[in-house]
C-alpha cells in the first residue's frame, strides 16, 4: 500500500505517496495527479504500479488540497504555477533516483488530465525523466511553454480521448511535432468513443475499461522498454 512521505527539505518539503514492489527494487515512475488533487484514485495507481514491479511516487502538487467539485478543481488547477509544478516533478524524480531502488538514474512519468499535461512537460524539466505517458493531457496555463529541445533522446506516449480532440487535439499535434523536431519521440494514440478521464474507474460515467486496459498496458511497456536495463544516464 502507498504510504505518505515527505520529499525535499525545509520549507520546500512536499508530501507524496510512495510505494515499491515486494522486491524493493524496480524502475521508477513519477505519478502526476488530476485536477482533483492527490485523491484515492491516484493512490490506487501508485499501488498498481508497485504491484507491476515499479517504484512509484506521486508528489502532492496541491500540498494537501483535494476536492470533488469541478469548479473548485478548476480553481486549484489554474492557481498552480507551471514553474512550481516543474520544480516539484524534478524533486520527485531526484528522490526516486536517490532511493537506490532503481536500475539506473532514469525514471518515467505518468499523469492524467492536468497531470497529463505536466507529464508531457516532465522530460523537459529533469535530466532523469526519460519517458512520459500522458493520459488525455490538459495544458490550460498561460505559462505552459515546455523547452522541447530537452526532449532529445526521450519519449512521450500520449493517450488521447475522442471527446478532447476538438479542444486539445491541435495543441497536442503541435507539441508532438516539436518533440520530434528536437530529437525526441512522441506517439499519439486515439481511443475512439472515449470521454475525458476514461481511465478513471472511480467515475463510471466516463470509465472505458477496454481503452483503460490498452492505455495502461502500453504505458507499462514503454516504461519497461526505456527504463529496464543496466545502470547509465538518460540521453
Amino acid at each position: 500500500m502507498a504510504t505518505t512521505i515527505e520529499i525535499g527539505s525545509g520549507a520546500a518539503a512536499m508530501p507524496a505517496l510512495y510505494a515499491q514492489p515486494a522486491s524493493g527494487r524496480g524502475p521508477g515512475v513519477v505519478v502526476i495527479q488530476e485536477w482533483w488533487g492527490l485523491v484515492p484514485h491516484i493512490a490506487s495507481i501508485v499501488d498498481r504500479l508497485a504491484a507491476a514491479g515499479f517504484v512509484a511516487l506521486a508528489p502532492d502538487l496541491y500540498r494537501g488540497a483535494t476536492t470533488t467539485e469541478p469548479d473548485e478543481a478548476g480553481k486549484l488547477m489554474m492557481g498552480l504555477r507551471v514553474s512550481q509544478a516543474a520544480s516539484d516533478i524534478a524533486t520527485a524524480a531526484d528522490h526516486l533516483v536517490r532511493t537506490g531502488a532503481l536500475p539506473d538514474d532514469r525514471v518515467g512519468c505518468m499523469g492524467f488530465c492536468m497531470g497529463g499535461g505536466l507529464a508531457l512537460l516532465a522530460p523537459t524539466v529533469s535530466p532523469h525523466v526519460a519517458c512520459a505517458a500522458a493520459f488525455y493531457p490538459a495544458m490550460p496555463w498561460p505559462d505552459y511553454h515546455p523547452a522541447w529541445e530537452n526532449y532529445r533522446g526521450r519519449e512521450a506516449l500520449i493517450h488521447q480521448c475522442e471527446s478532447d480532440i476538438p479542444s486539445t487535439g491541435p495543441d497536442i499535434a503541435r507539441y508532438a511535432a516539436e518533440i520530434a523536431a528536437h530529437g525526441g519521440t512522441a506517439v499519439i494514440v486515439d481511443y475512439p468513443g472515449t470521454q475525458h478521464a476514461f481511465f478513471n474507474d472511480d467515475r463510471p460515467e466516463v470509465y472505458a475499461p477496454s481503452a483503460a486496459a490498452e492505455a495502461w498496458d502500453s504505458s507499462l511497456a514503454l516504461f519497461h522498454r526505456v527504463l529496464d536495463g543496466p545502470f547509465g544516464h538518460a540521453g
